[in-house]
């Protein structure tokens, strides 16, 4: 080997022999740590919530009367503004009573001719009575004079039947509310032949208060019967209406009603409410969100929504221990319709759950949480 080829050859090796004398970056004082994850957590707490079932419901008015003709004639008058309000008693609709005056007249001139042939005949008893001391008449008189103020008798009582029934007819020309409430539209205008076969002349229905009918599935009423029944405590229900723009309608009611008898085709049982209307916000045959929540509340832990995840396992919360490491918390909880939880199992009271953050941390590692009260706090 020449001296010419021997020199780079030595180059080399002096390279590789400083390049193995510097140490790693890694290894070098002041390198940058990687910095520890800032979270917020919070404190899981056991608060007032009242558990809650919700159904779809029918309002339904607790009076409603379909107003129809009894006897056949025409319309003479309507008293009312449809829409408005009406009471008791108030009158309504007018048919012509000429006809039905008349026979009334009628049956009063019958009433007074069986009245005089009572007493006629009551006479003529009295009469052969006596004549049949005598023996003037024979007592076979006296016997037919008994018949005659029979039948007088008879005659007056049918007589005054007449009258009654005549009566009752005169009085079916005025057609009055039978109760008060919101009267609808008018089937027929004036001057129209009505009949009892002429169908609802219009509908009265109550406004305050109203009911709100629902069906709840017998599986559910017999959890809630077992229930009463391990508690000692009767299960009253406050029922919540949610209207047709998604607001809660501000007058909650309480149950006053249930049915008997399940449907076999659904096996659910309806479900009675009655709820204060004053502001007429709930009509008749309206279609209306229900919710039946419990009247005395229960403790239990409650979680944010947004604070539960679920992967393939189920859901769970990933919790701060004492030494500031996160892990994963398996939990059963029921949502709820303000954003929270209800957690029934898997974490305790007085535990660290994270809330903010969850994208920036994993299972294991060291976290820096920053605590904040608690915002699950369901309304009562």
């Amino acid at each position: 080997m020449t001296a010419c080829s021997a020199r780079p050859l030595a180059v080399v090796l002096a390279i590789v022999v400083a390049a193995s004398c510097v140490p790693a970056l890694a290894q070098q004082p002041g390198a940058a740590a990687k910095p520890t994850p800032a979270v917020t957590v919070e404190k899981a707490e056991k608060q007032n919530v009242r558990p809650s079932i919700d159904f779809t419901g029918r309002v339904k008015a607790v009076d409603k009367v379909d107003l129809r003709a009894r006897i056949t004639g025409f319309l003479e008058k309507r008293l009312f503004k449809e829409g408005d309000d009406v009471k008791a008693g108030a009158l309504l609709f007018t048919i012509e009573k000429q006809q039905y005056q008349a026979t009334v007249d009628q049956q009063k001139a019958e009433v007074a001719k069986a009245q005089a042939s009572v007493t006629n005949a009551v006479q003529q008893l009295a009469r052969a009575r006596e004549l049949v001391k005598n023996q003037n008449i024979a007592q076979s008189t006296v016997d037919q004079r008994v018949a005659d103020e029979g039948s007088a008798r008879a005659n007056l009582q049918a007589a005054q039947a007449a009258l009654r029934a005549a009566d009752i007819n005169l009085g079916y020309t005025e057609i009055k509310a039978p109760i008060g409430g919101r009267i609808g539209l008018a089937a027929l205008t004036t001057g129209n032949l009505v009949s009892p076969d002429s169908g609802v002349l219009a509908t009265i229905v109550s406004q305050d208060p109203i009911y709100v009918t629902f069906a709840v599935a017998q599986r559910i009423l017999t959890q809630l019967q077992q229930r009463a029944l391990a508690t000692g405590k009767q299960n009253e229900a406050i029922v919540r209406v949610r209207l047709a723009d998604g607001t809660l309608y501000k007058h909650p009611g309480k149950i006053d009603f249930i049915d008997v008898q399940a449907s076999q085709g659904t096996d659910t049982v309806t479900v009675r409410a009655s709820l204060p209307n004053p502001d007429r916000l709930l009509v008749d045959g309206q279609s209306v969100n229900v919710t039946a929540e419990q009247a005395a509340p229960d403790l239990a832990l409650v979680v944010p929504q947004s604070a539960i995840q679920i992967d393939q396992g189920g859901r769970f919360v990933l919790i701060v221990d004492k030494d500031n490491k996160v892990e994963v918390r398996r939990v059963k909880a029921t949502p709820r319709k303000d954003g929270t939880a209800v957690v029934e199992d898997g974490l305790k009271e007085g535990e660290l759950f994270i809330v903010e953050g969850l994208l920036k941390v994993r299972p294991g590692i060291v976290v820096a949480p920053t605590v904040q009260p608690s915002t699950a706090i369901p309304k009562s």
